[in-house]
């Protein structure tokens, strides 16, 4: 809101807004207060406003969630949180135990958020960096406790299948133990045993199972619950009240008690440890960070820590120390290794003026730095921010998902009832042992923990991935909208050439001091951030000219710049700035022509209307961009130029690389409008960019691609950004996006094809045919190793970015 009238704007849609009352807007703080009796009409007020162009503020959060055991608690989880007033949208991630939440301020609290979760049946706490540091460290402490309940488990368990299952491999094992210590004893062995099992290593599932049952909430708890509790109650009936059973029905099933608790432990200790290993990226992020910092106090340096680092801070790096955070070079002179950032191994020169970014590693010498960005402005702080985001990514392909996974838990547990019927009604005798066998296997062989984890597993390990080598998802849906890219755009400035362009030609007219108008040129290309700028005010610094001051500036989108120096009106840019200036460029036309040919970009100089000056800058092209360029063809891909250079220096540069389609001289619009008309020709778009101007189009774009070398501006309008400034990273985001997409569907086809083929299975599909039932046993190891291969399979992507 910026006046009066927005004001009354907001107040009117709110007033429009059904359940809405006593609305009151203020305008000098920005805030709008209404009375509602229930949560829609503040959504509705929420969406109005959003619709009105006057977008509520919202803030994002975190939280570190324990409980979750599978897609079904994912699934409620999400559905307790988004129920909850002011919450805009939810994310809640089963591989990193994680819940991301955009809420309205003021319509709820980040501590209110968090006691949801927590009455939903899933504690929770406001995430913090040590959160995402200790989750592996959290994992390997879990997967440990799985080990040692699962060994545990296994010690009671083997005599127990021994005792009943040696006799069914070995019919004289039978007769030994009915000639020894009876069947009668074997049973009590057995169900002490068993009984151990189920009130030691395997108590969690009753504590968090039933729990869940009485909430009508059930999750994986409850199913193994459900199953190795039945098992164990039929069983214990049979032993102890034989009369309560039907005649011919008395015998036990202790083993597959016992049995289905080992296996469903060891499957969970692979898993943590697997899980585990997901987040290992942004740990190593994170780990670059070092703690402390050398600080200068008066006449001493004092250590303190990282987070008592304030902007203009003067701090000592010794050699071989880790850059605490983003700086500036004071003194001294160094070579820096910036790896962690560009992904480049050779270490670059740094002395005053320099910047440094915390993260990096400083080489043999020592320097005086002063802290520029500290705390969450830090260059490393917003990668991790990135990578997070990234990782806790909802694609689409992950609606289907939830909507199936919501309602599986509560659809096994029927189909297990189900399955007892029938087999009570038309079951072969003994019919309510058959019942018991098909409902325990039905329920146990379910794993919607596979489909809890097919997704958000091979994000976190893709994305991760991609943040080594260089390639940072801003928007984690970048992953699965670059699958669908059939054309890449690219800016030539920065993009495929180097971006650092060197004044090669300068030719004052005759009857002017060229000293007198290079210096002049300079001094209002001092004021552009544009690469061609910076090598205009390189040549006038090599000639050691002063330069005078520059005044009324004014920049003319696409075309160049203009402002006023000593009294004289100087424009610097294209012909089209030349044409509106009215200066004459026949005098320089076929040497401008000539230099543009050669791949140079040719501009003008004029002062108060009249030309002075032809200008060339040259700006190699990058080594890699040929091969990446080629790369991507090999892909299948369409590869487009876009560019505000001439039609010549254009194709000069798209030739060589074996660029077919060319856009040159076109203002920022004009990029866009290319954009729009690639897409209408080809379908979907990403452009690679890294200026400013390059801002729109990124937007624009079906997938907009940064150099990370740009502006702050084009970075926060990309989809993805490329650390290294390297065209290559663009090669690997794309390798990135279709290896992580086809991981996922590997994932999701087996996690549902599993499900879909064995619950029929376990039921007895196969009886009637083949005589065959699914023992609970083996139905409980397929289960366990189900989640397990679904996360191994998503480890695959760490060695991800090769040819896909």
């Amino acid at each position: 809101m910026t006046c009066g009238g927005c004001a009354g704007r907001v107040t009117q849609v709110l007033k429009k807004v059904q359940g809405a009352e006593n609305v009151y807007v203020n305008l000098a703080d920005e805030t709008a207060q209404i009375t509602v009796d229930q949560n829609a009409p503040l959504m509705d007020a929420i969406s109005a406003l959003d619709g009105a162009g006057y977008p509520a503020r919202s803030e994002e959060l975190r939280l570190a969630v324990s409980g979750m055991s599978c897609a079904s608690c994912v699934g409620r989880l999400d559905r307790a949180l988004r129920a909850e007033a002011g919450v805009v949208d939810v994310n809640v991630n089963l591989a990193d135990e994680s819940a991301t939440l955009r809420f309205v301020p003021g319509a709820t609290t980040a501590a209110r958020l968090a006691e949801v979760a927590t009455k939903t049946g899933y504690p929770a706490r406001i995430a913090s960096q040590e959160d995402v540091r200790d989750h592996g460290e959290i994992k390997q402490a879990e997967a440990e406790g799985h080990r040692r309940a699962m060994i545990l488990a296994a010690a009671l368990t083997i005599p127990v299948f021994v005792l009943e299952m040696g006799g069914h491999l070995f019919p004289a094992w039978h007769h030994l133990i009915a000639r020894t210590i009876g069947l009668e004893t074997s049973w009590v062995i057995q169900f002490l045993l068993t009984t151990a099992v189920l009130i030691g290593p395997g108590r969690h599932f009753f504590t968090k199972g039933i729990p869940a049952l009485w909430r009508r909430a059930p999750n994986m708890d409850s199913l193994v619950a459900l199953g190795a509790g039945s098992a164990w109650t039929f069983s214990t009936v049979a032993l102890f009240a034989p009369s309560l059973l039907p005649q011919g029905t008395r015998v036990v099933y202790f083993e597959a008690a016992a049995v289905i608790v080992t296996l469903i432990l060891l499957g969970r200790w692979f898993e943590a440890r697997a899980k585990g290993q997901t987040g290992a990226a942004i740990r190593q992020l994170i780990g670059l960070q070092p703690r402390t910092a050398m600080v200068r106090q008066g006449s001493d340096w004092v250590e303190v820590t990282v987070a008592e680092l304030s902007v203009g801070d003067t701090f000592l790096l010794q050699p071989g120390a880790r850059v605490p955070t983003d700086a500036k070079v004071v003194s001294g002179s160094s070579r820096v290794d910036e790896s962690m950032i560009t992904g480049e191994p050779m270490q670059v020169s740094k002395e005053a003026g320099d910047v440094l970014t915390g993260g990096s590693v400083n080489g043999h010498g020592s320097l005086i730095c002063e802290a520029e960005r500290v705390g969450d402005d830090t260059t490393l702080a917003q990668i991790i921010r990135m990578v997070q985001q990234a990782q806790g990514a909802r694609l689409p392909i992950q609606a289907l998902v939830d909507r199936v996974t919501l309602w599986f838990v509560p659809a096994v547990i029927a189909i297990a009832a189900l399955t007892v019927i029938v087999w009570l009604v038309f079951g072969p005798q003994p019919a309510l042992s058959h019942a018991l066998v098909v409902g325990v296997s039905v329920l146990i062989i379910a794993c919607p923990c596979a489909m809890g984890l097919a997704t958000p597993t091979s994000i976190m390990v893709g994305t991760g991935r991609a943040a080594e080598l260089g390639v940072l998802f801003r928007q984690g849906d970048a992953l699965q909208s670059l699958s669908g890219v059939k054309v890449v755009a690219v800016d030539k400035t920065g993009t495929l050439t180097e971006g650092q362009p060197a004044l090669t030609t300068f030719h004052g007219l005759a009857g002017n001091d060229e000293d007198t108008i290079l210096a002049r040129i300079a001094a209002v290309e001092a004021q552009s951030e544009h690469p061609v700028a910076h090598a205009v005010v390189e040549r006038a610094k090599d000639a050691g000219l002063s330069l005078p001051e520059a005044t009324k500036l004014e920049v003319h989108a696409g075309r160049g710049i203009t402002a006023t120096v000593e009294g004289k009106r100087i424009a610097i840019g294209n012909a089209g700035l030349m044409a509106q200036e009215g200066a004459e460029l026949t005098p320089v036309e076929v040497e401008a022509s000539t230099l543009s040919n050669k791949g140079q970009t040719v501009f003008f100089a004029a002062q108060d209307g009249k030309l002075i000056a032809l200008l060339a800058v040259s700006d190699p092209i990058r080594p890699t961009s040929a091969a990446a360029i080629a790369a991507l063809k090999s892909r299948g891909l369409k590869i487009a130029m876009i560019t505000g250079d001439a039609e010549n220096t254009a194709r000069a540069v798209a030739r060589p690389l074996g660029i077919d389609t060319v856009v040159a001289g076109v203002l920022p619009e004009g990029k866009m409008a290319a954009v729009k008309e690639l897409r209408e020709a080809h379908g979907k778009v990403a452009f690679v960019g890294d200026g400013i101007n390059d801002a729109p189009v990124l937007a624009e774009a079906d997938v907009g691609i940064a150099i990370g070398t740009g502006t702050d501006v084009a970075i926060e309008t990309a989809d993805v950004v490329l650390m290294s400034g390297d065209l290559q990273g663009v090669v690997h985001a794309f390798n990135l996006s279709r290896q992580t997409l086809r991981n996922i569907k590997e994932n999701l086809i087996w996690a549902f094809g599993y499900n879909t083929l064995l619950i029929p299975v376990a039921a007895g599909l196969l009886y009637p045919a083949f005589g065959i039932l699914l023992s609970p046993g083996l139905a409980a190891g397929a289960m366990a190793f189900s989640s397990v291969f679904v996360v191994g399979n998503a480890l695959r992507l760490r060695r991800a970015g090769g040819v896909a």
